[in-house]
């Protein structure tokens, strides 16, 4: 199931891929008319059509000189960070892991989101805290899913890769097969599943 990283690191790989956009060359103009605009005060005594001029320039400018801009970025940052965690399938089982020399199921994910700057819980009953617990019809690719496998407490993580009808698809790292993709129709999942937090929002 290897496949090569789709992953994005730095701007200059964004330009290659052809997902980056200087956000100079389609605001300039419009962020020096916002400036323009500004700096002159409004002819018109109502405050009321100040405000409306105010509001249609000042949406325009909200980018700088560093911006990555990308369609859909939450969808994007989701998309990379199941990918990351893919790139780690068939790595073996290791308590305490956070590396390809093995991972524990809260390790793979304390790793994958480090990767991209957010820093989560090192456990998986420290992660269960984090975040907003969902309802059953809010689920969606990317929210973390927990288990109770020891003594009815949560001691398990995955991230939720796919959502078909009632069945949900993770990636996880189980003790007896690392990390891999399993599915909560499966009687053991079904039977010990907890909730689903939504870390990003």
């Amino acid at each position: 199931m290897a496949q090569s990283s789709k992953i994005v690191t730095s701007k200059e790989q964004a330009i290659k891929k052809g997902i980056y956009t200087s956000p100079l060359s389609d605001n300039a103009v419009a962020s020096t008319s916002i400036e323009k605009a500004k700096s002159e005060k409004p002819k018109s005594s109502s405050r009321k059509e100040a405000k409306k001029k105010e509001n249609k320039t000042s949406v325009i400018n909200t980018t700088n000189d560093d911006d990555i801009l990308i369609d859909k970025e939450s969808n994007y940052l989701i998309e990379q960070l199941i990918n990351n965690a893919s790139d780690n399938l068939g790595t073996r089982y290791r308590g305490g892991g956070t590396s390809k020399d093995g991972f524990d199921c809260s390790g793979l994910l304390f790793s994958t989101f480090k990767k991209f700057d957010i820093t989560l819980p090192r456990s998986s009953h420290e992660m269960a805290k984090i975040g907003r617990v969902l309802n059953q019809d809010e689920y969606k690719v990317g929210d973390l899913i927990f288990f109770k496998t020891v003594s009815r407490r949560i001691s398990h993580v995955g991230m939720i890769t796919e959502i078909n009808g009632d069945e949900i698809k993770f990636i996880h790292s189980s003790t007896s097969l690392g990390v891999i993709i399993s599915s909560t129709k499966e009687a053991y999942y079904q039977k010990t599943f907890a909730q689903v937090n939504r870390v990003l929002e």
